[in-house]
């Protein structure tokens, strides 16, 4: 749905973490493989965990050199390893506030002492921001049952307090699925949890 090129966040985060010494990454919300593929050819050891039984299917095809487990990221299996990084590409913005806080935990549960995260969210500069009907504060819904959180920079800030921030801003994000191609405004944390 969205071709086979890997989001250009996806090429920074491997190279911050190849520069960090990282061997194992969990990827939240890995889709058919596009993002996980990247991190696999650059030598990673690298585990998806997605919930569309299709996608999981397209991903052992697409990168089968990357896990891919089929599952939840509201409910990760305490068999998962701990990783040393995390990427969570436009993920966390997919829920209401408690299930956006417990994603997070989830992945903040997996990753090791000392041990990076990397997140991009929709922003409030997204041009589809405020599109819907809103069911929390910046939280619409284009359809029933589908959720979008749209973050400012002072509140993605906020999700991650108890983290080390080591950098932060507003990342443009070109894709066509399908309906032209078009750029998706976004904000990215990169963090560290404490030891």
């Amino acid at each position: 749905m969205w071709g086979t090129a890997p989001s250009p966040t996806a090429e920074y985060a491997a190279e911050v973490f190849r520069k960090d010494g990282v061997k194992k990454i969990l990827v939240p919300g890995s889709g058919y493989g596009r993002n996980t593929r990247i991190f696999s050819e650059a030598g990673f050891e690298v585990t998806g965990i997605e919930i569309s039984d299709t996608a999981c299917e397209m991903a052992r095809e697409y990168d089968p050199q990357s896990r891919t487990h089929n599952g939840s990221v509201l409910d990760m299996p305490s068999a998962l390893d701990q990783y040393d990084a995390i990427y969570c590409y436009n993920v966390l913005h997919l829920f209401r506030e408690k299930e956006r806080k417990l994603c997070l935990q989830q992945c903040a549960d997996r990753v090791k002492n000392n041990g990076l995260l990397y997140f991009t969210v929709f922003s409030d500069r997204e041009p589809s921001f405020g599109k819907g009907q809103e069911v929390e504060k910046n939280t619409f819904e284009s359809r029933p049952g589908r959720p979008v959180h749209y973050f400012t920079e002072a509140e993605l800030l906020d999700y991650f307090k108890g983290f080390e921030i080591i950098e932060s801003g507003i990342t443009e994000d070109p894709e066509n699925h399908g309906e032209g191609p078009h750029t998706h405004v976004l904000l990215y944390i990169l963090a560290r949890k404490p030891r």
